[in-house]
């Protein structure tokens, strides 16, 4: 999950997913005190969950389901998660090989948390930025990342420009991961130049796997 305040090189491997629609039994709406990454070289590792207006860390079996998706390695990837929060989906990726992951976060205490454990775990692979994550996201290359994650407060504006700086920085092959409050579908889709590769929903959450227009289903 990410939390934002109301106030506003080639890759070493190449991506592989699988093309069908997941379902995952609802989780509770109050975060939990903490949740743990649940695969790869960091699996159990705990990660605290401050109560924080906005905070929701994506839950447990939303990130089983993403990461079977993307077929559990992502050894050379580069990734960037620019609503991180809790940081759990960024470390879930560092801990199946990215190259390099990018955890961007306003908040200074979430940050604080984020360095702490990137510490804690001598993550390298991994840097935290404190800062407006969309901007961020608009300063990389064209088709420089193999996967974004986009989580933005679900009552907030910040769907649309996060799509649209998505769409330019992702490569193809790649993916574009989107929580939303509700379901997306091509048509909406088509506007930012991307198009559902998988779907899910879980509880109120809709979450999306998203490659560009032009890619093979």
């Amino acid at each position: 999950m990410k939390y934002t305040p109301a106030t506003a090189a080639p890759a070493a491997g190449k991506p592989a997913a699988r093309a069908k629609s997941g379902k995952v039994v609802a989780r509770k709406s109050v975060p939990p005190g903490e949740i743990r990454i649940i695969g790869g070289q960091y699996k159990r590792t705990k990660l605290p969950v401050p109560d924080k207006p906005g905070l929701r860390p994506t839950p447990d079996r939303v990130r089983e389901t993403l990461f079977n998706w993307l077929g559990q390695d992502l050894t050379g990837w580069r990734c960037i998660d620019v609503f991180a929060g809790t940081g759990a989906l960024g470390f879930e990726a560092a801990s199946r090989g990215a190259a390099e992951v990018v955890l961007c976060e306003q908040d200074a205490a979430l940050v604080a948390r984020l360095k702490t454990l990137q510490l804690k775990l001598q993550a390298a692979m991994v840097k935290v930025e404190r800062g407006d994550g969309i901007a961020l996201l608009r300063r990389q290359s064209p088709g420089s990342q193999q996967l974004v994650f986009l989580d933005p407060p679900f009552d907030s504006p910040l769907f649309e420009g996060a799509l649209k700086a998505a769409a330019q920085a992702v490569a193809e092959p790649g993916y574009v991961y989107l929580e939303a409050p509700k379901a997306w579908d091509d048509e909406a889709l088509a506007t930012y130049g991307l198009k559902i590769h998988r779907s899910g929903k879980a509880g109120a959450v809709h979450f999306h796997l998203l490659v560009r227009a032009g890619a093979p289903s």
